[in-house]
């Protein structure tokens, strides 16, 4: 069984293993933690500012997800940090499902009226999940606000919420 959290800072090593195991052994996209200074403070760079961060734990008390939600300016969250660990992905587990709506909750309740999101242009299978869930591919220009994103071969979308 898999239990959907509010992030705590006593995750915070798991956290930062899963997406580095991801991004880096899994999706060969070659990220440090350097590259990624909102990994060091998830409550400053997420919680704080009105946006969230949300875990998946197994039974284990093992973090096996990971989703983060900046709030950029009250109408726009970028989504960030979605991972999962392979053996929970899909099917009946569906970890993705539970994290997805987590932030949704969070986003329309906060006011937000967009999410955009930007994925490694190699990450077919999270390309598919994203336009599942209502996201269009869109280019640079038409995103709503402005942010860094390390990896510069990156897919970037777009969903509506209402």
């Amino acid at each position: 069984m898999v239990t959907i959290k509010d992030y705590e800072e006593k995750y915070r090593n798991q956290v930062i293993a899963l997406i580095l195991y991801i991004q880096n052994i899994e999706g060969g996209v070659n990220l440090s933690l350097k590259d990624q200074p909102d990994l060091n403070d998830i409550n400053a760079c997420y919680r704080d500012s009105g946006g969230g961060f949300w875990i998946a734990v197994n039974d284990d008390d093992r973090v096996v997800g990971t989703l983060g939600l900046i709030n950029k300016n009250g109408i726009c969250g970028i989504l960030k940090k979605f991972f999962i660990e392979r053996e929970f992905r899909g099917g009946e587990k569906d970890v993705s499902a539970g994290l997805f709506e987590r932030l949704l909750e969070h986003a329309r309740r906060g006011g937000m009226k967009q999410i955009v999101l930007d994925t490694p242009a190699v990450c077919l299978r999270a390309h598919g999940f994203y336009r599942k869930k209502g996201f269009r591919r869109i280019g640079k220009e038409q995103l709503p606000v402005q942010y860094d994103y390390p990896d510069r071969d990156s897919w970037l979308f777009l969903k509506e919420l209402v």
